[in-house]
């Protein structure tokens, strides 16, 4: 009986104030790790540098440096890597994200959206700062960097992120039905991408046969075509980003329609009986 009626607000001021609330969702994810952000950013960002330091490492053992293209050989690993790495933690941060029944759906401003929102935005600063750091310190250190058309190839690394988004959005959606399918799903899907991703090689020299095993993976075709970016000399011949793109969209709209389902029927008891 205390409490103000609350004025009806215009368009722009409820885009505000969702933003407001989606940016400090995107800190709380990303501080949860540490107290401290910048403890909490840094082992963030370790792991992929340590990633791509890893695959670096055994391209040059295994002398697989001169199966490469022909250009700087880190932008050929980070190509292939971070688009993975992007398109894997953004599923993994959008599946994870808070759910219809979790506490925080308690407090009136917050709800799913803004929940999806931070935990996909979270995972895509993550890896972009990663990227740049990494980037600018090789540029520093080693060797100047020139990439054909930066702009198209970031791009990709987009597509890729939403791509991870969108599928996401569907195992969250099927998560308070099947929560152990949808975790074996999530970590089989990841681990197979680690081949069928195509980082490790380059589409226009596999087979056809070996190509109609992997041309079904929107991140196979992501990943060419940012190497077709970024290179000069590189050509995709057998792939194209659209394709990506309107998969993209086809599970954003299935995502959609299972979250808002599932949203309605959602209980705290659910967890009961497991």
């Amino acid at each position: 009986m205390f409490q103000s009626t609350r004025k009806p607000k215009g368009g722009f001021s409820s885009a505000m104030a969702m933003a407001e609330l989606v940016y400090h969702s995107v800190v709380r994810s990303v501080r949860k790790q540490h107290n401290n952000a910048f403890v909490a950013i840094f082992t963030n960002m370790l792991q992929a540098i340590m990633f791509v330091l890893a695959f670096y490492v055994m391209f040059s053992i295994l002398g697989m440096r001169g199966a490469a293209l022909r250009g700087d050989f880190l932008i050929y690993i980070m190509s292939g890597i971070f688009l993975y790495l992007t398109h894997t933690k953004a599923l993994g941060a959008v599946a994870g994200s808070e759910g219809p029944a979790s506490p925080m759906m308690q407090h009136a401003p917050m709800n799913t959206i803004i929940a999806i929102a931070s935990a996909a935005v979270g995972a895509l600063y993550i890896q972009v700062l990663s990227l740049f750091v990494i980037l600018f310190a090789y540029h520093v250190a080693w060797t100047p960097l020139e990439i054909d058309q930066p702009i198209a190839a970031f791009g990709m690394l987009l597509i890729a992120w939403f791509t991870g988004c969108a599928l996401g959005l569907v195992l969250l959606a099927l998560k308070p039905w099947f929560p152990t399918v949808v975790s074996m799903f999530s970590m089989v899907y990841q681990r197979a991408n680690m081949i069928a991703s195509g980082k490790m090689f380059v589409a226009n020299t596999l087979p056809s046969f070996m190509l109609a095993m992997f041309d079904w993976n929107p991140l196979f075709h992501v990943i060419d075509q940012c190497r077709g970016f970024a290179f000069i000399n590189y050509n995709p011949r057998y792939t194209n980003w659209e394709y990506a793109m309107w998969v993209g969209l086809a599970f954003v709209v299935i995502g959609l329609m299972g979250e808002f389902y599932t949203r309605r029927h959602a209980s705290l008891s659910w967890n009961a009986r497991r």
